[in-house]
């Protein structure tokens, strides 16, 4: 099947606006099914633009009028009942359906890297990642009881010119600039494998459309995994500083800073490498080609050329204030 109509839910996010541009570079026929238009990442020419909000099946049907689609992929699906919701309105009127499903869903801490795609799932320490689990529990179900064209895609931090990949985001460079120590988890050794999507979006769409991929799951990583300390440096050296590093116990920041503990605790404070041999395999065009080094220059430059981008967490800054002051004094 060659995917000539593709529906995207979403399509103006980190991930699947790259996704939606790629996929019209490639040819593809592009709906985008959103609420509206989004100024930070407006979508490329070319794309058809369908406004409904998939939490309301109604204004789905409505805007969709008994349309099918080749490929359905759902960038907003987060628990078993946005997943439901998917299953109620396509099944039977799509060719493939792909799940975005994360990287944190396996097994946290692995028990061995690589990571493979038959890696176990299990995340105890976070709900998002829990989710995503029961969403792809659901989705295999629907394929092995009544053959639902489910496509599962799990990918691991991607980001964009927008997003910055430490705890801290905007608030950490803040420190970096002004010679505040910055807190990094744990001993700062922790590989993290970080993926521009601008690449990401290669090999996701270079999944679309075919049979083979139904019924499987595939992680879309880079191959590069720099250590923490590594990303904090290269973020520092893009913002013209060289950043003083204070290590914390991943558990010390989580219970000092609750809002930061699941998504350190399920995910950023263990190593995580992954083997993308399966996606190669399909999509031998695929290759990470963004080092995260070019990566932080472009995540900076972006953050200063707006005042008004540069938005310090007040509350995390005194956080991170109070656990340097705690480290220092040990």
């Amino acid at each position: 099947m060659t995917a000539t109509r593709v529906l995207f839910i979403g399509g103006t996010g980190i991930i699947s606006s790259a996704c939606v541009a790629r996929a019209v570079e490639r040819g593809h026929a592009v709906t985008v099914l959103n609420r509206g238009s989004s100024a930070l990442r407006p979508l490329v020419d070319g794309v058809e633009v369908v406004h409904g909000d998939i939490r309301n099946p109604e204004s789905v049907l409505e805007a969709l009028r008994g349309r099918t689609f080749d490929v359905v992929a759902d960038f907003v699906a987060f628990t078993p009942e946005h997943v439901g919701t998917d299953l109620d309105l396509f099944d039977g009127r799509v060719g493939q359906y792909v799940f975005i499903s994360s990287a944190s869903a396996y097994q946290t801490p692995p028990s061995r890297m690589p990571v493979l795609e038959s890696t176990p799932l299990r995340n105890p320490f976070w709900q998002y990642s829990r989710d995503k689990i029961a969403c792809e529990d659901l989705l295999v179900a629907a394929y092995r009881e009544r053959g639902f064209p489910a496509t599962i895609v799990r990918p691991s931090h991607t980001y964009d010119r927008t997003q910055i990949p430490t705890s801290g985001g905007w608030t950490d460079i803040d420190r970096m600039l002004r010679g505040a120590p910055v807190v990094v988890h744990g001993d700062g050794t922790t590989q993290w494998t970080i993926t521009h999507t601008t690449d990401f979006a290669v090999a996701f769409v270079g999944l679309l459309g075919r049979p083979e991929t139904v019924g499987e799951a595939f992680h879309i990583t880079s191959d590069e995994a720099p250590t923490w300390d590594q990303i904090y440096r290269w973020l520092g050296a893009a913002a013209g500083v060289e950043p003083e590093l204070v290590h914390v116990a991943s558990e010390t920041i989580a219970a000092a800073i609750p809002s930061l503990g699941p998504g350190l605790l399920g995910d950023k404070a263990h190593s995580m490498v992954f083997d993308n041999r399966k996606v190669k395999a399909l999509v031998p065009e695929f290759q990470a080609v963004t080092p995260f080094v070019r990566g932080a220059q472009e995540i900076v430059e972006w953050y200063l050329a707006d005042p008004a981008r540069q938005v310090v967490n007040q509350e995390l800054d005194a956080g991170f204030d109070r656990l340097v002051s705690h480290a220092r004094s040990i």
